[in-house]
């Protein structure tokens, strides 16, 4: 999703909010449009939006035959990352790591933070916590907490619609979150301008 608003100022970041699995049934893309949809609201953040159905990645690894060119040209617009990742037998899913793997330039010296998803009690967090040291290696630097979809499925209605009693905790969360994201984006892109000349 991009926002397509003209009030934007060279203090904005692109943020690419990433869907963490191509599963038919996930439910975790609920909680990724949430997170699109409300960084979209602010006016220092470009949203681009990243289902990972839209792309092909037919190799493994970050090889030339591995990438899928369309999302080569994401990571390298964008500032910062924000990945949904739902979790799948104590992990994260396979399609997440395969689009990780398949750049590592474009990563490098960029802040992420991520969003776990379950439809247990967890929320996600053991599959966050799989993925952290994954994502250390492609130079990402991860935010130091992040935000949590315990039963996913209880929190959100039929139209993927978040329920009005989870709202304010959530809003509230993400707002602390985004504003942390915002500010390392800031600092590593005039680190990496600097650097680059």
């Amino acid at each position: 999703m991009k926002d397509s608003r003209e009030d934007r100022t060279e203090d904005q970041i692109v943020l690419a909010v990433i869907e963490g699995t191509t599963r038919v049934q996930r439910e975790s893309i609920k909680a990724s449009r949430y997170i699109a949809e409300s960084a979209a609201k602010r006016n220092d953040v470009e949203v681009i939006f990243v289902d990972p159905v839209d792309f092909s990645f037919p190799g493994d690894g970050n090889d030339p035959e591995g990438k899928d060119p369309r999302y080569s040209e994401i990571t390298a617009k964008a500032d910062a990352f924000f990945v949904v990742v739902p979790e799948y037998n104590h992990s994260f899913p396979g399609s997440l790591k395969r689009m990780l793997d398949s750049e590592l330039a474009n990563y490098n010296h960029k802040p992420v933070a991520f969003a776990g998803v379950s439809s247990g009690g967890w929320g996600g967090t053991r599959a966050v916590e799989s993925l952290v040291p994954a994502v250390r290696e492609t130079g990402l630097v991860a935010m130091s907490w992040d935000i949590f979809f315990p039963r996913v499925q209880d929190l959100f209605d039929e139209q993927g619609v978040l329920r009005d009693e989870y709202t304010d905790r959530y809003a509230k969360h993400l707002h602390e979150l985004l504003d942390e994201l915002v500010w390392f984006a800031r600092m590593l892109r005039e680190a990496r301008h600097r650097q680059n000349g």
